[in-house]
């Protein structure tokens, strides 16, 4: 079976692209079991709590993370630099349970993916 890694590498409210990756791992966790999400460099934001975009006029997509598990897609990884450069503690508060791994074993474990989608 293909396994596939769905890497968050933009902040969540100044694209879409976020949301278009949340859109994008519910429909293939239907088709696969073998789904991974990488939270790297402003994706890490995605996953902060207490985020309030109606301030901004934006949709809150965010509390959708949240459901992941009830889809089976339990293997989340956030990248510990990524957190660090951007203040917040490793084991801060997030919508979703993540591993914060280091940069190094973030990559180990990306390359275990056989399709990799980019956000």
């Amino acid at each position: 079976m293909t396994r596939i890694a769905f890497v968050f590498t933009q902040g969540p409210h100044g694209s879409s692209a976020g949301r278009e990756g949340l859109d994008a791992v519910l429909a293939t966790s239907a088709l696969t079991d073998e789904v991974a999400l990488f939270f790297i460099s402003d994706g890490v934001l995605q996953l902060t709590n207490g985020q309030q975009p109606q301030q901004i006029l934006a949709r809150n997509y965010i509390a959708t993370f949240g459901v992941l598990p009830l889809y089976d897609v339990d293997r989340c990884y956030i990248c510990a630099a990524a957190l660090a450069e951007r203040g917040i503690a490793a084991d801060a508060g997030r919508v979703l349970a993540a591993e914060v791994l280091a940069p190094t074993a973030l990559r180990a474990m990306l390359n275990n993916y056989d399709r990799v989608m980019t956000f």
